[in-house]
């Protein structure tokens, strides 16, 4: 996976004050649909945080501009209204989660962790203390009414990893490590928070894949390319925000630090990666094995779901105030990204 040429690092104050953000829209060829109860549900959704979470300004403006529920919609096109309202609580209450994270040492977040994972192992009876956990219980209680045991668990297991890989990142960030590419990448695939809404393409489509199609290794295989997609965009869609608040975990520094890139250079090489990882993806889809027309058939919409989120992150990126403020339209034309000067610590 490392680059075999290394580039200059020579660069005028101009071009460092800016970079062009790879054509990744163009790349991916997949259609593009939207749940028909996004806007009611995503607006429901939004209130629903809003009160849990007892956000206050500034951050109530900066929530409102998330549209984590039109992402949502888009990931899960399908879904009826009630499955829909679920996991969009999920994705709101995800991305303050991960916000409230990045302020957390580690024995916080080990703490957010067991109070979590609690809530999960049971909505109706485990006493949340936090206001994390207590909406963990609210939409929890909802998502276990029609859940198959399957997708339940799974989404258990890989909500822990996310709070463990947060864990591994909160000791990193106080130590001012930054990890090697190949260390990075484990973690990242689990600081995503991709894994458990893949759990819920299983639970808005009302299915529960038998284990032995879930670890079959095609399957992982499409999914880890599906997180790679999304996450290493994420990183090149976020490293302006992240820059300026020297925050490291990111694969542009990672790259930059270890493998002497410029940063028009890491981003042209992550570039390559996610038109690569959406290629792993197809060359997957093509040796999907058959387990019979049934599981065939379920196996198809978890397909296509995992194809929802490829494009669907893409485009919400930019509709999104989170990377781009309100220049996403914009810049999703002209790809011109102007640096936000580093915050003073």
């Amino acid at each position: 996976m490392a680059p075999t040429a290394t580039y200059t690092s020579t660069r005028s104050n101009f071009e460092t004050a800016r970079f062009i953000l790879p054509d990744l829209v163009s790349d991916c060829h997949y259609p593009l649909r939207l749940n028909p109860d996004c806007y009611p549900v995503s607006r429901a959704s939004e209130q629903w945080l809003l009160h849990g979470a007892r956000l206050a300004e500034p951050r109530v403006t900066v929530f409102m501009g998330l549209h984590a529920g039109e992402l949502t919609a888009a990931c899960y096109p399908d879904a009826d209204a009630f499955h829909l309202r679920v996991c969009s609580d999920f994705m709101n209450w995800l991305f303050n989660m991960d916000d409230w994270l990045d302020e957390f040492d580690v024995d916080s977040t080990w703490g957010m962790r067991e109070c979590c994972i609690s809530s999960f192992r049971d909505p109706i009876n485990s006493q949340a203390e936090t206001l994390g956990g207590k909406m963990c219980k609210s939409y929890f209680s909802r998502f276990i009414q029609t859940g198959g045991p399957g997708c339940t668990e799974r989404f258990i297991h890989t909500m822990d990893l996310f709070f463990i890989a947060v864990a591994k990142q909160a000791d990193d960030r106080a130590k001012g490590h930054v990890p090697d590419l190949e260390s990075y990448i484990t973690v990242r695939r689990d600081t995503s928070g991709c894994k458990p809404c893949f759990a819920l393409i299983e639970y808005a489509a009302r299915i529960d894949l038998p284990d032995r199609v879930m670890s079959h290794p095609v399957i992982m295989a499409m999914e880890e390319a599906t997180n790679d997609l999304v996450t290493w965009s994420n990183d090149i869609f976020s490293y302006n925000v992240e820059q300026s608040r020297h925050d490291t975990h990111n694969m542009i520094v990672v790259l930059m630090r270890e493998y002497g890139l410029n940063l028009q250079g890491a981003v042209d090489y992550i570039g390559r990666l996610c038109k690569g990882s959406i290629q792993r993806f197809e060359d997957n889809r093509v040796i999907l094995p058959s387990w019979g027309e049934e599981l065939d058939r379920q196996v198809a919409i978890y397909v296509e779901g995992l194809q929802n989120w490829i494009v669907g992150s893409l485009h919400w990126s930019f509709d999104s105030t989170r990377y781009f403020g309100k220049d996403g339209h914009t810049i999703k034309q002209d790809r011109i990204i102007k640096l936000l000067p580093k915050r003073s610590n």
